[in-house]
């Protein structure tokens, strides 16, 4: 994809020396919403902290705008447009709602009026402390101050983990209408499969590391067999290739 926010060449990281996922090619452009999919431990968190600096490739590359971060801090990653909410939220509970957006990376200005707009609960509930709030409420601001960042890429881990399905329901569909509004490329990682790829353009899924499917989120949605046994970690006659005119982008 020629014009990718994002793209992971032939990436391979881990820890302690021990690779977790290994050779990984993948694509996300601007206003498009890509979902990594797979079991616990096939290594879609580790992805997420690579490209955001967490955790330092052991080859291949991830290139953000047409630029390698090999050598770029997480925070200059963060200054450069990459917003990460991970799995944990990454809240400041001590702190109320209205002063989560005034820390930032440093130099990088907070819109607490574009937040509020995407999540008007959190104006009405503004002075009050984010360990205070109910567990949907905590995820509402996580992803409100990635927004109010305005990011170029936003990574999220396990958004919907441990919310009410009615919440759920709502909260992916606003990550969908960021994305298209401002041109933002989204990397969602997500065990809810099928409410992950109702909001996604296009799906990778990850097993023991690597890719074993790749296609566009309607025919992911429609293939099964090939989701279950992606998860098994096990290759069938419907797991094919994804022929090259598909690779790195939508037809």
């Amino acid at each position: 994809m020629p014009d990718a926010i994002l793209a992971l060449e032939a990436l391979t990281a881990g820890y302690d020396e021990a690779a977790v996922i290994r050779g990984l090619d993948l694509t996300v452009g601007p206003g498009e919403v890509v979902a990594l999919l797979g079991p616990n431990g096939a290594g879609k968190t580790t992805t997420l902290r690579v490209v955001s600096g967490i955790v330092r490739p052991m080859a291949g590359r991830v290139v953000f705008a047409g630029t390698d971060l090999v050598r770029t801090s997480p925070s200059a990653r963060a200054r450069l447009g990459i917003a990460h909410v991970p799995e944990g939220r990454g809240l400041f509970f001590d702190l109320t709602v209205a002063e989560h957006f005034r820390v930032g990376p440093r130099g990088q200005r907070l819109d607490d009026a574009l937040a509020y707009e995407y999540f008007p609960k959190l104006h009405e509930i503004h002075r009050r402390r984010a360990g205070l709030l109910s567990g949907g409420e905590q995820q509402m601001l996580a992803v409100a101050r990635a927004l109010a960042s305005r990011p170029r890429l936003l990574l999220l881990d396990e958004l919907t983990l441990g919310l009410a399905p009615v919440i759920v329901e709502w909260l992916l569909p606003v990550v969908r209408e960021f994305a298209q509004t401002y041109g933002c490329a989204v990397l969602l990682v997500e065990q809810h499969v099928h409410l992950a790829l109702a909001v996604a353009d296009r799906g990778y899924v990850l097993s023991h590391g690597e890719i074993a499917a790749h296609d566009e989120a309607a025919r992911l949605r429609t293939d099964r067999q090939l989701l279950i046994a992606s998860y098994l970690g096990e290759r069938t006659q419907t797991d094919e290739p994804v022929p090259e005119r598909e690779k790195g982008g939508r037809s």
